[in-house]
């Protein structure tokens, strides 16, 4: 078991969320490719989008809904900083996960976050566990709670 999967599996564990991490033997890279693995409508993947705040040159993060876009514009105020595309050894260096595998918890250092609040019209949503292959699905409510994500409009 990789050292990001395990590190989600004990974040969630330690919130007190028992969820199935569930390993897909197609694909989970994009939000298409979950939400077809998944068996779930597209929205109900929560993409773990990030961004470099140009500002601080920290990573910071938004969930969203898998059918949306985030706003770069709307994002940049929601953050209070200009935003800029983060690279893929920031995101490494941060969250500890790498593209394609970003989970919105079980993050190496703490990072600032964001809701989109189509997430919160399911019952259940799926995100990622730290690998290309492994999702979880989860209540809205816990997930947000555990991410730390504040509810905001960043979507275009």
């Amino acid at each position: 078991m990789s050292k990001s999967l395990k590190r989600v599996k004990r974040a969630l564990e330690e919130a007190g969320v028992s969820v199935d991490v569930l390993e897909m033997s197609e694909g989970t890279r994009t939000a298409a490719e979950a939400a077809a693995a998944a068996g779930c409508h597209l929205d109900q993947i929560a993409k773990s989008i990030i961004f470099r705040d140009e500002t601080t040159g920290q990573a910071v993060l938004f969930v969203t809904a898998g059918g949306n876009q985030v706003d770069a514009a709307k994002a940049s105020a929601v953050a209070g900083a200009p935003l800029g595309k983060a690279d893929a050894g920031l995101i490494r260096a941060q969250t500890g996960f790498a593209i394609g595998g970003v989970a919105p918890v079980g993050h190496l250092n703490p990072i600032r976050a964001w809701w989109d609040p189509r997430l919160s019209e399911f019952d259940a949503v799926y995100a990622a566990a730290g690998t290309p292959r492994h999702i979880f699905p989860i209540a809205p409510s816990d997930l947000q709670r555990l991410s730390g994500a504040e509810t905001a409009d960043f979507i275009s």
